[in-house]
C-alpha cells in the first residue's frame, strides 16, 4: 500500500515589478524596516543634534540664536524647516527606542510567536506615532 502524503505548499519568488505593489507587509515587517530607517536617520541628523545641544548650552547669546533658528530661521533655511528636522529626530528617537525595547523584551522572554510579534509591532507603531504627534504639537506651538 502506498501512503498518501499531504500536498506541500508551493512557495515562489516574488517578481519585484509585478508583486511588490500588491504585497502586504505585516506590522512586524514595518517595524523592522522603520527601526533601521530611524537608526539611519538619527545617524544622518547627528551633526544637527550636536549643533543644537552645543548652541543651547554655550551661552545666553547662543541660546537666543538657537531659539531664533526655530522662529525666524537661520541663513537661507526657514524656521519651519528646522522644526520639521527636529520632528524627524523626535520620531526617529522614539521609534528606535520603543522598537529596541520590544526586541529586548522578545529576546529576554523568548516571546517569539506570530501573534505576539503582530500585537507588539502594532503597539510599537501606535506608541511611537502617538508620542511624536504629542511632542510635535508642542514643538509647533499648538499647546
Amino acid at each position: 500500500m502506498t501512503e498518501l502524503k499531504p500536498q506541500r505548499r508551493e512557495f515562489r519568488n516574488i517578481n519585484a515589478f509585478k508583486d511588490l505593489t500588491t504585497y502586504r507587509l505585516p506590522p512586524a515587517g514595518w517595524v523592522s524596516i522603520l527601526h533601521r530607517a530611524s537608526g539611519g536617520l538619527m545617524f544622518v541628523l547627528l551633526p544637527l543634534m550636536v549643533w543644537m545641544f552645543d548652541t543651547s548650552l554655550s551661552s545666553e547669546i547662543s541660546f537666543d540664536v538657537f531659539t531664533s533658528a526655530f522662529s525666524a530661521g537661520l541663513g537661507f533655511v526657514p524656521g519651519w524647516f528646522f522644526k520639521l528636522l527636529v520632528l524627524a529626530i523626535i520620531w526617529a528617537y522614539l521609534h528606535h527606542l520603543i522598537a529596541g525595547v520590544r526586541h529586548l523584551y522578545m529576546d529576554v522572554r523568548h516571546a517569539v510567536s506570530k501573534q505576539f510579534g503582530k500585537s507588539s509591532a502594532i503597539v510599537t507603531l501606535v506608541l511611537s506615532l502617538g508620542l511624536t504627534v504629542v511632542l510635535g504639537a508642542k514643538l509647533f506651538g499648538l499647546y
